[in-house]
């Protein structure tokens, strides 16, 4: 015990400055400190084993600093109201699929066939690997370039846009007799 009373003797004051420079809060940058003091006693024997004790206190110090700010994050008030979206609207991505399934027809027959099977019908990689004679990479890389391509082909077909994280927005179905500009 005698080590943990030496080695906080001579870390104890660095150790205050460091976590009232990072927090900007005297009172909880004792509190911070206090539970670091703790957790070096209570490992007692162990902690005299160290061989770099002031290393073993700081990290000590920024774990207690980062569980403080994980546990005590700033939220921010939303004020006014939210815009509320009908309940009886279906979501968009549900309408695309009066423009899907013309969309498969005019993809190639591979492209069409591995996302009618894989998306459609839900068989797994691995199966569509077996059935088709390949590795389970090639699959993978068959199954994202059809899914590239589907994707693609709808941008240009339906006029269908993205919003900001990549999802459906909205689209503009063709009438039946065009065909997309690509």
């Amino acid at each position: 015990m005698n080590c943990v009373i030496t080695a906080w003797a001579s870390h104890e004051a660095e150790l205050r400055h460091y976590l009232r420079r990072q927090l900007q809060d005297s009172a909880l940058a004792e509190d911070l400190l206090q539970d670091t003091f703790l957790k070096a006693l209570a490992e007692g024997s162990r902690f005299c084993q160290l061989e770099n004790r002031r290393a073993w206190l700081f990290r000590v110090a920024k774990n207690r600093l980062i569980d403080y700010h994980r546990t005590h994050k700033a939220h921010e008030t939303i004020v006014g109201d939210l815009p509320e979206s009908p309940a009886n609207e279906a979501p968009v991505v549900d309408d695309l699929s009066q423009c899907l399934p013309r969309a498969l027809t005019e993809l190639s027959p591979a492209d069409s066939e591995v996302i009618r099977l894989c998306d459609i019908e839900g068989i797994s990689q691995a199966e569509y690997a077996r059935l088709k004679g390949l590795s389970p990479a090639g699959a993978k890389s068959r199954i994202q370039r059809a899914r590239k391509r589907l994707k693609l082909h709808l941008k240009a077909a339906c006029q269908v846009r993205y919003d900001e994280n990549g999802k459906v927005c909205c689209f503009t179905p063709r009438p039946p007799d065009s065909t997309p500009k690509q």
